[in-house]
């Protein structure tokens, strides 16, 4: 998988990753109007205009971004309907060359975690048939019932060709009160950087890099800076650029000498830029992936001047 996507990566000179987390507040409306005068003010017509709006932000993209992040709550909310949203966009996304990660921030033990691997990176067995049910490149989880939580989670890695990527350091204001506690070998934090390199040692593709990785927020690139000494080897999925604060001349501690390292994250400031006030006159509600297009190229723009 990190070998994919640093190919993608450089494919695209663009670190980024979009993530796909539609609200129905920032739907446009004519969207909206079509499919509850359709199914009616459902969670049926609501699946329908997330995957719409979706898909016409993955055609504006596609050709310029690596990956897309669909964060997967904004889905489950409404039940099947939401979920099958959810599935038909990673489809939409594989078929059109975008690798996926899926944010499910899963952190669960023995049997329970065995069958978030199987279903999330893994091919979920029917009998003698075997389906991969979410078309995921990779997933986000939560550490923090210990290493029972991530090994079932490996074999998937190495039979697939999937990939991890593990809560570290992340970008909400009060990730400190529990991330940044004191330990005997420094903040919480640290240790758990530590271990996530360790976790990863056995999964370095060829560029170097593991398919285990760890999400370290764009809102603290001081802690980057240790965490990147700690993680050599680990890719960083960096959420907070953007609407959470995140500037790109903060996020070069996140990258190595070699210009990789770490694939950056924006959501709303993307799919919902044509909401944004200097946008409202620039573009219609019709012109939403538009603007999408250019706020990632003014992304892509804004880190290449800042980063490399």
């Amino acid at each position: 998988m990190i070998d994919r996507l640093i190919k993608e990566i450089n494919k695209k000179q663009n670190p980024t990753v979009i993530g796909l987390d539609p609200r129905l507040e920032m739907i446009p409306t004519f969207i909206k109007e079509e499919y509850f005068e359709k199914y009616g003010k459902t969670p049926k017509a609501v699946g329908k205009i997330f995957y719409r709006f979706n898909k016409e932000i993955i055609d504006s993209i596609y050709d310029i971004v690596p990956a897309v992040k669909p964060q997967i709550a904004m889905y489950e909310q409404y039940g099947p309907e939401g979920v099958e949203s959810y599935i038909r966009t990673t489809e939409y996304a594989k078929e059109k060359g975008i690798m996926v990660i899926g944010d499910i921030k899963r952190g669960d033990i023995t049997s329970t975690a065995e069958a978030y691997a199987e279903g999330h990176i893994g091919r979920v067995e029917i009998e003698e048939k075997s389906q991969d049910i979410y078309n995921q490149d990779a997933v986000t989880l939560n550490p923090y019932l210990g290493f029972d939580s991530i090994e079932p989670y490996i074999k998937y890695c190495k039979k697939y060709d999937k990939g991890l990527f593990i809560l570290v350091k992340t970008s909400n204001p009060n990730s400190g009160e529990i991330q940044d506690l004191e330990t005997n070998e420094g903040k919480l934090y640290e240790k758990v950087g530590r271990f996530v390199s360790k976790w990863g040692e056995e999964l370095i593709g060829q560029s170097g890099y593991s398919q285990i990785g760890a999400v370290v927020g764009a809102t603290h690139p001081e802690q980057a800076k240790e965490l990147r000494k700690i993680m050599p080897n680990t890719y960083f999925l960096v959420p907070g650029y953007g609407a959470q604060g995140g500037k790109a001349e903060d996020l070069k501690a996140y990258f190595n000498k070699d210009g990789l390292g770490a694939i950056i994250n924006s959501s709303r400031g993307i799919i919902a830029a044509y909401l944004k006030e200097e946008n409202r006159s620039r573009f219609s509600e019709h012109e939403f992936s538009l603007a999408a297009r250019e706020a990632a190229l003014c992304m892509k723009e804004d880190l290449q001047k800042n980063l490399f």
